[in-house]
């Protein structure tokens, strides 16, 4: 799936999944600006290319449009958008508060909005259209406890994409990447030491986390006339999900 000539913006794309991202599409060919709040600690590279950094705060729609205007300018056409910036702390729903589940909400769900508005200005003119690929994640599909107003985003992000997609539609392809566990390099405030990481990903079918790469080849396909005629679809990349509690529970057939 080669990419070449294409411009690709990563929001986030500076370390975790969001530089697998990037370096995915550096390999296939992309010219790819990563942006994030601050900048990396080292480039992200791959293939003997590098990514440019630019800064923006996602949540500032007017530095948003600003980013947006600057790759127009200086590229002359954007192809792809990647919405991949988001998170959450863990955090009961009752120990929060209102404004900081706000927060959240407005970074995982208003911020992609935000970076997806401005992209179509540029992607609506151009004659081959674009593609734009919304980071999701199981935590949208199940209940999350710790993380409900993330799973609420999540799950609206989704939605958001389906209804982008006919709005857009044939112009701009807009699909979700619904994501499971990842290991990266902050795994280990999540799941704890190698022996943890380890325990989490048996619980997974496939017996480990995702690699951010394979995030990467994703993207790179949804990005490609590979998936000329897939749009509003939801590509679930988590190893075949969870084995359910009860399986475990049952005393039967043990």
């Amino acid at each position: 799936m080669d990419l070449s000539g294409s411009v690709a913006v990563v929001t986030g794309g500076t370390r975790g999944v969001g530089a697998g991202i990037t370096r995915a599409l550096l390999e296939a060919g992309a010219q790819v600006v990563a942006c994030a709040r601050r900048p990396p600690d080292k480039p992200v590279e791959a293939a003997g290319r590098t990514a440019r950094f630019l800064p923006v705060d996602l949540r500032d729609p007017a530095a948003v449009g600003g980013l947006f205007a600057r790759v127009r300018s200086e590229y002359g056409r954007l192809d792809t958008l990647v919405n991949n910036a988001g998170g959450t702390p863990f955090r009961m729903l009752g120990d929060g508060g209102v404004q900081r589940h706000a927060r959240v909400v407005e970074l995982n769900l208003l911020a992609p909005l935000t970076a997806s508005l401005a992209a179509y200005e540029v992607m609506r003119h151009q004659s081959g259209g674009g593609s734009i690929v919304m980071i999701g994640s199981v935590s949208g599909t199940r209940p999350s406890p710790g993380s409900a107003a993330y799973g609420a985003a999540k799950a609206g992000l989704e939605h958001l994409a389906r209804s982008m997609a006919v709005e857009w539609a044939p112009k701009v392809r807009v699909n979700t990447l619904v994501l499971g566990m990842v290991r990266t390099e902050l795994s280990h405030l999540h799941y704890g030491d190698e022996d943890g990481i380890a325990a989490i990903g048996r619980t997974v079918p496939l017996g480990r986390l995702a690699d951010p790469a394979e995030i990467g080849d994703a993207c790179v396909f949804l990005a490609s006339d590979r998936a000329s005629y897939i749009s509003g679809a939801s590509l679930h990349v988590h190893g075949g999900g969870e084995r359910p509690a009860f399986l475990d529970a049952a005393t039967v057939n043990k």
